[in-house]
């Protein structure tokens, strides 16, 4: 008898396509009434797939009574209830290991952009302005700045790798200090006042949010740039906004935004900040490593094997 999965939002291809090919997939996205819809599948459902902002919450758990494992396309968690998924004994699995070089990339995509204007260059040159040499601005190098680094997890310790490349010097905060080379400070405020370029790897949730306050942005000063590949939650939005019109921060680069795809319109009138649509493990080798991985994970726990990534 075929096993069957509640897909709790669009899974990006070839995920889902793969899902699809050996499962029963019931789309609860589609359903008009989801309630309806999960006490009609309820006592067949022994996994569920998600991603992103699917999520999955204790009363959809609660109403699985069948249910054993969440595999989840992705690293972080913060949608998922692991509290009530742990309380039930449901695995939880997700897909950490595969994104961190990908999502590292991003970011120093975003300071580049961000820093050398390089989409403003590119926009210079299709508008017909560039009629002479030299009549670009010049912008600001990386080379010799700092780095800030909040959260030096797998993806913070990839950037500060490539950072290193580019001839910066790394600092960084964690809850807990490691045993490395860089310099360590305290709290977030101080590591912003020792920063040209803070760069946010922490993951969501309610611990982070708005950990990037006034306070942090006031420290970072308004020669400093704020980078974002984690959630948009993490940063106090408005405040963000605030600081780039009135150019108390020199810029930022977003991948996330706290209420993504609708962001607010007022980033559109920047032209101090660089906007990415969530595209951090964005690469056609990164996704597929994710989809095989959350499949794996499947395929893993339905043949009494321990799942690869077991966050619960």
């Amino acid at each position: 008898m075929s096993i069957e999965l509640i897909l709790t939002t669009r899974i990006p291809s070839p995920a889902q396509e793969m899902l699809e090919q050996e499962y029963v997939c019931h789309k609860l996205y589609e359903a008009q009434d989801r309630d309806a819809f999960v006490r009609s599948v309820a006592t067949r459902i022994r996994g569920i797939a998600t991603f992103a902002q699917g999520g999955v919450s204790a009363a959809l758990i609660d109403a699985l009574p069948k249910l054993e494992i969440i595999s989840h396309y992705g690293d972080g968690t913060e949608k998922l209830d692991l509290a009530a998924a742990k309380k039930r004994g449901v695995v939880v699995a997700n897909v950490v290991g595969l994104v961190e070089n990908c999502v590292a990339d991003t970011v120093m995509a975003l300071m580049l952009n961000v820093m050398r204007r390089y989409p403003q260059a590119d926009a210079f040159v299709r508008s017909g302005k560039w009629t002479a040499p030299n009549t670009f601005p010049p912008a600001t190098s990386l080379g010799g700045k700092t780095v800030g680094i909040l959260g030096l997890g797998g993806i913070g310790s990839a950037v500060a790798k490539r950072a290193v490349s580019f001839g910066m010097h790394i600092r960084y905060h964690n809850r807990k200090r490691k045993d490395l080379e860089y310099p360590y400070d305290p709290d977030v405020v101080t590591l912003a006042a020792n920063s040209d370029v803070l760069v946010l790897a922490v993951p969501g949730g309610p611990r982070t949010e708005k950990l990037v306050n006034a306070e942090v942005l006031d420290a970072l000063g308004p020669k400093g740039y704020v980078i974002n590949t984690a959630r948009g939650s993490v940063i106090d939005e408005p405040v963000l906004i605030r600081y780039l019109q009135e150019r108390k921060i020199a810029g930022a680069g977003l991948d996330t935004f706290e209420n993504e795809p609708r962001i607010d319109r007022r980033f559109l009138e920047l032209d101090n900040v660089v906007l990415y649509p969530h595209v951090g493990t964005y690469s056609i080798e990164t996704r597929s490593a994710m989809a095989h991985r959350q499949l794996e994970n499947l395929r893993r726990h339905f043949s009494g094997l321990p799942v690869v990534n077991r966050v619960v």
